[in-house]
């Protein structure tokens, strides 16, 4: 959410070589290395990154059909919604916010979502995860340079081969908010070029591809709104393509009385109906009153109102370093009403 939270530390309780030179690499090479990520056949054109949808008619062509793809290993239901949570509580252990959680709602998240720093080693396990939930890894970057020389190739071999050994479905959400300004993998940090971000997303793809860590889903997920709000700093330019993307998320919180549909329609509108949506942060300050249940319930509805949403990831805590207001869903007995009717919800049942 915020460069605080991101502080350059695990948040746990709380190939193929040659892309490093992508702009000038030959298309038939892309195309073998997605083919070999088993993303297109070999010989097919790539994608390549535009601001231009999927679905828009190349020139004199006929208009592409567009497809929701069902977001990889961890698969989209339509007319379904998985509801999960950051959970990082004061005082408690992952393991006993969990049980909270269950106790209050009557229900554990189908997904769950940690922090880890870029130099970390990604995990193999989580003792205290759920047994039907889905772990959504939140991956630091680093500079774009340094991942296109090389020089963390081994790292990133080491952490496919942690995340092939989870033995399960994980969300992998690599370099998230990069359109904003605030983090050292953003297009703002990397000399205003949104083309390094997703060379780096290919390697990536690549180097995963190599080990065999097939269980993954990419989540690419984008900040809510660009900041700077400049022409080269556009969601869609750091877009890495339909084959290399399986869910499209967005952060949005009601920090300064934003409705659902400002915070989240966008996305929606750009590529829903060809990928499945995550709602990756949501969160809302508390205004007095019944203001933060209201927009519990009215974030409830906007999303049960479009199906391409598959999953809602709450930000659960009160440890959010440098923000007075306790984001936990229980802040008072009202808020805790609306998102206990929420989880009880059939739609939120995925």
């Amino acid at each position: 959410m915020t460069p605080q939270h991101r502080a350059p530390k695990r948040y746990g309780r709380r190939v193929f070589l040659g892309l490093a030179g992508l702009a000038a690499v030959p298309t038939a090479t892309v195309a073998v290395l997605q083919a070999r990520a088993g993303e297109i056949p070999a010989g097919a054109a790539p994608a390549t990154p535009s601001a231009t949808p999927s679905g828009t008619p190349p020139a004199g062509g006929k208009p592409r059909a567009v497809t929701r793809s069902g977001g990889g290993p961890v698969p989209y239901r339509a007319g379904r919604s998985m509801l999960g949570a950051y959970l990082d509580l004061s005082g408690l252990s992952p393991a006993a916010a969990l049980d909270l959680r269950r106790r209050q709602l009557g229900r554990d998240p189908r997904i769950v979502h940690v922090f880890y720093a870029w130099t970390d080693t990604l995990p193999r396990s989580l003792g205290w995860l759920p047994d039907d939930a889905y772990p959504m890894i939140s991956w630091r970057g680093t500079d774009h340079a340094a991942v296109l020389r090389g020089d963390h190739d081994a790292l990133i071999a080491r952490n496919a081969r942690q995340i092939k050994r989870f033995g399960r479905p994980v969300l992998l959400r690599w370099g998230w908010e990069m359109n904003g300004d605030w983090y050292a993998w953003s297009g703002a940090k990397n000399g205003d070029d949104p083309a390094g971000y997703v060379k780096v997303w290919m390697r990536l793809r690549s180097i995963f591809a190599d080990q065999r860590a097939d269980n993954v889903s990419w989540v690419w997920s984008p900040n809510w709104n660009d900041s700077p709000a400049a022409k080269w700093n556009v969601k869609a330019h750091y877009y890495p393509g339909d084959e290399l993307v399986d869910w499209v998320g967005v952060s949005g919180y009601n920090l300064h009385r934003e409705a659902p549909a400002t915070l989240f329609q966008g996305i929606h509108d750009a590529y829903g109906a060809r990928k499945p949506i995550m709602i990756t942060e949501i969160g809302s300050v508390d205004r007095g009153g019944s203001t933060k249940a209201d927009w519990i319930t009215r974030a409830a509805t906007w999303v049960e109102q479009h199906p391409a949403v598959g999953a809602v990831v709450w930000f659960d805590t009160d440890t959010h370093p440098g923000y007075h207001e306790k984001w936990r869903i229980d802040t008072d007995a009202k808020s805790l009403a609306a998102f206990r009717a929420m989880a009880r919800d059939p739609h939120f049942g995925g």
